[in-house]
Formats: C-alpha cells, sequence, structure tokens
C-alpha cells in the first residue's frame, strides 16, 4: 500500500493516527534542526516536518537530499500545527514523519510547479504534463470531467442514446478543409477525419434510433484564429419527429441546469434575436448582451454637412459609451490607433462628448454646430457624461469594425465579467449565401439544413432571401452550440444540392448514401452541436479553451511536447504509395523571382528585419543561398504579404515586387507588414 489517505483530506478528526501518504514534494524549508515540506498530489498538500528532537539522524540525512518534484512515500503520524494554514483543507495538521522512502527522483524542473508559475506558456506547454500538477490546470481538467459527467446525466434523463461513430470517413467539399489520412489497403485512396459526425447523426436517426448524443473529436485543418484548436470536443445531439420549438427546449433546458448546478444562477425563458437584428443592433451574430452600446445609425442627421467621409459613406454608425466623456484626448487617440490597426480596418473614428457640464463638443465642430450635436446626442439617448464614438464606410465593413470596437470597450470598461452570464438564442439565419468568387451560392450552415416552410417556394424565385430553419446559441458573445432541422426529403435535398452547385454525378459520389437512405422512411429530424471546449470554458467564468484541453496545440496547430507533425520515415511513405514533392525542384508555371536585400538604414529597419525574422523564420534554400524573408516581398491580391516556406510563385499570381522598389518607401511597406501580421 502506498498510501492510506490523500493529501487534501486529513484534518483534527484524524489527530495522533498513524498514515501512510505519497507524493510530490511542492516546497522544502529547511532550517537545520527543523525541515517542513509540503507534499502535493492531485487532492491537496499536507504538511511534513522532520525535527532532530523528535526524528532520527539518517531520517534528517535523507530529508536533506530531497529536492522539488521528487516522488516520495512517507509514514508518520498526524500532529497539530502550531501555526496553522487558513488557505488548504489540512491546514490545521502536519505529519511528524517516521519514515521516509524516495520512490523517484527528479531534476529540476524547468519553471516552479506552483499556482503563481515563472513559467511562460510555450515553455509550459513543452511541459504540460509538468504543467498538469500545477492546481490551476488541475481543477480547469477537474471541472470538465464534471461537465462532461452532467451533460450526460441530462441527456440520458431526457431519453438520449450515446453512439459513436466513424472517425475515418469520407471527405466532402463542404465546410473547412479535412484532415485526410491515406488507405495503405487502398491505395491512392484516402479518409477524412470529421468536422462533425453530421451525415451519420442523421442516418442513426433514418435507423430509428429517436434520440441520439455523443461527446466527440472533431477536426478542422483551418487557419487557427486566436484560441482555436485543429481538434476540438463537441456534445452532438440529433432528435427525431421535432421541429425547431422542440429541440431549442430540449438544449435551453440542459444549457439552464448547468449554469444552475455550476453557478446557483436561475434563468427564465432565452431571449431570442433574429440574426438581421443582431447585425443591425451589434455588428454579428454573437452578440454579448451582459452589457448596451447597441448601434444608432445616422445617416439621415449627418449626411449633407459637407463632411465628406460622412457623405461618401454607406454608413454611418455608432455606439454610447456611458460615462466616459471624461475620456481624455490621449485615451481617445489610442482609441483611433486601435481601430486603425490592419486587424480592425477602420480609417478613422470620430467622437462627440456630452460633458457633465453639459457642453456638447466633437471631434468635427468645423462641420457640425451644437444644434447637430444635441440631435446626434438625442439619437444616441446620450446624457450628461457620456461620450459618442463612430465609424463610417461600407456598411459591412463599418458594422464588423464597430463591433471589434464594442467589444475591445467592454473589455476595458470591465462589463464583461465572467460571473454573469447573458444567454439568447440568434434565429432566422439566410440558408444561403452568394459568393461573388464562385458565382454561386453556398450554404450558410451546411447542404442539409432545411429551409423554413414558409419560404420553401422562395428557393425557386429568390433563393437569397429564404431562411434556414436554423438556430445558434450563444452565451457571452460566444457561440457555444448551433443546430437546424435537417432536410429530409430526397426531392428537397436534391434541390439544395442544385443550388450550392453539384452536379448530379458529384452529389451522388459525395452524398449518395444519404440520399439513398432517404429512399427508406426518413423521419423529420434536427439537432444541434455544443462546442463542449467553449462551453466549459465560459461556464467556468474563462473564455480561453486551451487551459481546459489537457494536452492542447499551439497557434500553428503543433503539439511542442510530442513535436507533432512530424516527418514519418520513408518506407510508410512507400507502404502508402506516397511521394513528397522535393521543393528545389521548380514545377511548371512557376519562375524563379530575383531577390534584392536591403542594407539596414536605422534602427527601425533593423527591428523590422528582427520582426519579420522572429515571426516567420527563413526561406528555403535557393540555389544554395539562403534568402530571407525581410529580403523579398509580393502583392498579392491587393495585399502585402512576406513570402514565407518558398520563393516559386505560379506566375498567374505575381504581382510587384517590393525590395529598394524605386516607387516605395521600404520602411512604411515593411512596417506594413509586419503590423498586418
Amino acid at each position: 500500500m502506498f498510501r492510506s489517505h490523500t493529501n487534501g483530506e486529513l484534518s483534527l478528526k484524524n489527530l495522533n493516527e498513524e498514515v501512510t501518504l505519497s507524493g510530490w514534494v511542492q516546497t522544502i524549508r529547511d532550517k537545520g534542526f527543523m525541515i517542513w515540506i509540503d507534499l502535493r498530489d492531485r487532492y491537496g498538500i499536507t504538511q511534513l516536518v522532520f525535527d532532530q528532537d523528535r526524528s532520527s539522524a539518517e531520517l534528517m540525512e535523507n530529508a536533506k537530499k530531497l529536492g522539488r518534484e521528487f516522488v516520495i512515500q512517507v509514514t508518520g503520524k498526524v500532529i497539530e500545527r502550531v501555526s496553522k494554514n487558513p488557505n488548504i483543507s489540512t491546514g490545521e495538521i502536519e505529519i511528524l514523519v517516521e519514515k521516509l522512502t524516495i520512490l523517484n527522483e527528479s531534476q529540476l524542473p524547468p519553471f516552479t510547479i506552483e499556482d503563481e508559475t515563472d513559467g511562460g506558456e510555450e515553455l509550459r506547454m513543452k511541459y504540460r504534463y509538468l504543467d498538469i500538477r500545477r492546481a490551476p490546470v488541475r481543477d480547469k481538467l477537474i471541472f470538465r470531467h464534471k461537465m462532461a459527467q452532467k451533460v450526460r446525466n441530462y441527456l440520458s434523463e431526457e431519453g438520449f442514446i450515446e453512439v459513436e461513430t466513424p472517425v475515418l470517413i469520407k471527405s466532402t467539399p463542404e465546410g473547412a478543409r479535412d484532415f485526410v489520412v491515406p488507405s495503405r489497403m487502398n491505395p491512392g485512396q484516402f479518409y477524412a477525419l470529421p468536422q462533425s459526425p453530421q451525415t451519420f447523426k442523421q442516418l442513426l436517426m433514418v435507423g430509428g434510433m429517436d434520440k441520439y448524443f455523443q461527446i466527440v473529436k472533431c477536426f478542422r485543418d483551418e487557419d487557427l484564429r486566436a484560441d482555436r484548436q485543429p481538434e476540438f470536443t463537441q456534445i452532438d445531439c440529433e432528435m427525431a419527429f421535432v421541429d425547431q420549438e422542440d429541440v431549442m427546449n430540449v438544449f435551453e433546458g440542459m444549457t439552464k441546469t448547468l449554469i444552475k448546478d455550476i453557478t446557483g444562477q436561475e434563468f427564465g425563458n432565452f431571449p431570442r434575436m433574429t440574426f438581421a437584428d443582431a447585425m443591425q443592433k451589434y455588428g454579428n451574430d454573437k452578440p454579448d448582451i451582459r452589457f448596451g452600446m447597441e448601434f444608432v445609425e445616422l445617416n439621415e442627421l449627418v449626411k449633407g454637412k459637407d463632411f465628406k467621409i460622412f457623405d461618401d459613406a454607406e454608413l454611418v454608425v455608432g455606439i454610447n459609451v456611458e460615462g466616459c466623456a471624461d475620456y481624455t484626448r490621449k485615451q481617445i487617440d489610442e482609441l483611433v490607433d486601435w481601430v486603425k490597426r490592419p486587424q480592425i480596418g477602420a480609417s478613422g473614428m470620430v467622437w462627440v462628448k456630452f460633458q457633465n457640464d453639459g457642453v456638447k463638443t466633437s471631434s468635427v465642430n468645423k462641420f457640425y454646430n451644437e444644434d447637430d450635436l444635441a440631435k446626434i446626442i438625442e439619437k444616441f439617448g446620450g446624457k450628461e457624461g457620456d461620450l459618442m464614438l463612430i465609424l463610417s464606410g461600407n456598411e459591412h465593413k463599418v458594422r464588423t469594425q464597430l463591433s471589434a470596437l464594442r467589444m475591445e470597450l467592454g473589455n476595458r470598461l470591465g462589463l464583461r465579467k465572467g460571473d454573469v452570464f447573458a444567454p439568447l438564442w440568434v434565429v432566422d439565419f439566410p440558408l444561403l449565401e452568394f459568393d461573388e468568387e464562385s458565382g454561386r451560392y453556398h450554404a450558410m450552415h451546411h447542404p442539409f439544413t432545411s429551409p423554413k416552410p414558409e419560404d420553401v417556394h422562395l428557393l425557386e424565385t429568390d433563393p437569397g432571401k429564404a431562411r434556414a430553419n436554423a438556430y445558434d446559441m450563444v452565451l457571452n458573445g460566444n457561440e457555444i452550440g448551433g443546430g437546424s432541422i435537417r432536410i429530409f426529403d430526397r426531392d428537397l435535398q436534391s434541390r439544395m444540392f442544385d443550388l450550392l452547385g453539384f452536379s448530379k454525378e458529384e452529389a451522388e459520389a459525395q452524398f449518395g448514401f444519404l440520399m439513398n437512405a432517404f429512399k427508406y422512411g426518413a423521419p423529420p429530424h434536427g439537432g444541434l452541436a455544443f462546442g463542449f471546449d467553449r462551453l466549459v470554458a465560459i461556464l467556468d467564468g474563462n473564455e480561453v479553451i486551451r487551459d481546459y484541453i489537457a494536452f492542447p496545440k499551439n497557434n500553428s496547430g503543433r503539439d511542442v511536447m510530442i513535436d507533432a507533425p512530424a516527418a514519418i520515415a520513408d518506407e510508410q511513405l512507400d507502404e502508402l504509395e506516397l511521394k513528397l514533392k522535393n521543393k528545389n525542384e521548380f514545377p511548371k508555371n512557376y519562375e524563379i523571382i530575383n531577390t534584392a536585400s536591403v542594407e539596414p538604414k536605422s534602427t527601425e529597419i533593423r527591428t523590422i528585419r528582427s520582426r519579420i525574422m522572429r515571426n516567420y523564420g527563413f526561406l528555403t534554400k535557393v540555389e544554395g543561398t539562403p534568402v530571407k524573408l525581410d529580403e523579398i516581398f509580393v502583392a498579392k491580391e491587393g495585399k502585402m504579404m512576406p513570402l514565407k516556406e518558398t520563393i516559386y510563385i505560379p506566375k498567374s499570381e505575381i504581382g510587384l515586387i517590393l525590395a529598394k522598389h524605386k516607387d516605395k518607401d521600404y520602411t512604411k511597406i515593411a512596417s506594413r507588414i509586419v503590423k498586418s501580421k
């Protein structure tokens, strides 16, 4: 027996008991005549004491050999602590050690394994198994486990059956890129890892399972945005013989139950908002309604005043930042710089203040008199002490920009509190969106989403106006779940494939198995999938999902702990009948682009160079010469972009090569490239 108790359960009730504990050495305090050690396991910390008056000389000598993260076993007597620690559950007792066994020694860890660590994120990810020993990470994984238990219990009580679906499936062209897996037994053919079990859960409904769920891994090979993972977990659900209200009621009930069990907060019916209203009032389809700052459109009030920026804009729109009229010019200028960053892309920002002394002023007083400003303030519902911020431009872009500004201000003003929850449903999404580049419609959700019954006729006359029988659950500005009522009629599904540009042959090749299933009596069905990682993080008062995943990837999709992805042996490639493309062999329709080096002329350029090198590394060798990334840039599709892994570019995409180009200022170009990363 390695232990009689854990390190989190002993108290004064156990006084004078002989116990055996095991765990890791967290801290050592050696006073010479006495040694105190904090012994840690998953359950907590217990203080051990070695005393030269009560411990043998051999035991004291062995205790002095211990180091951080040694794995040890001790046997001793529970005694009352003189100096109690109210911050831990075992803080009233300590163990007077009588026997010490070193089970395993440890090297000095690369960072301190305590709640407040000195390890950076990348270092902690490399040694994630050590990071998991820290209470903040451990507690998040335990919280995730409890959440999974609650979800399974709720859905089981609602009559759902947990069914596993395949991980090796068929690649489909819709959505993000698939991760593909070559088949050794079927040379030249590939599996895909599922982005979701979408078609399988529909087939389970055809199979009569009626209510299905699964907590399942899904995969998307997409460029990672902030806090995204290439593999993620869904609570995937499907129900037969249901309409939209049935599905929403079940999963609203589940979310209410989770919030109540975890936080004690109770909710009535979740509010509902149409997609159109969400875009008009908040500029995105997952609004954070914990705070106000709804958009106010100003076209009618501000145009025709000789202010060209507003006169030429498709939309002038703003938000009222209550109580912030005391913002200094420096603070406002900082906000202007923030919205002008390439990530946001605004050309500028206008402000209007209704000061506490009643004075109305703005950054455009030259064009708008006090009466004009009074009308603008009235439109905002402004009061003394308020600050109004206004953006203008292309309607779609300016709504997106103002939405980002609203969320940034919510963070800065402390309005997005982690312990406050504001759920809602967003409904009535467009069924289709038209892509100008490809000249065809794309499904806003996926090809199996049903149109609203009253909009089916629009598929023949005006497909772009058809609404989807779809719904998203939003919590604190995050989409935590989304679903739809599915198409279960073979003819309607065929019509949808036609609208999406699939030929009959393509539709049959990709989805023939599903269409065939519909021949045999498919019931009406629908479902919803929650992003489990995101839901767990938000209900724990956080929004960073990486902390709730045992072994996450970094922002480049790499597992730095096991160094994956990695090259595989030539023998494995041969078995799979695969051959890697040689980067030094220039393919047809590609050409080498001449490069020109730029000598650093100032500290600024040297800084730019180092930032580019740090962010991007080196190009491959060309004709034996290493080419640095700060020596070549290409204008591709109107954007200044540094070349990354290789310098061959299709002739059709070659734009302007920029180094010491006679018409360009290298410093400005390089700065813009770095900032746009």
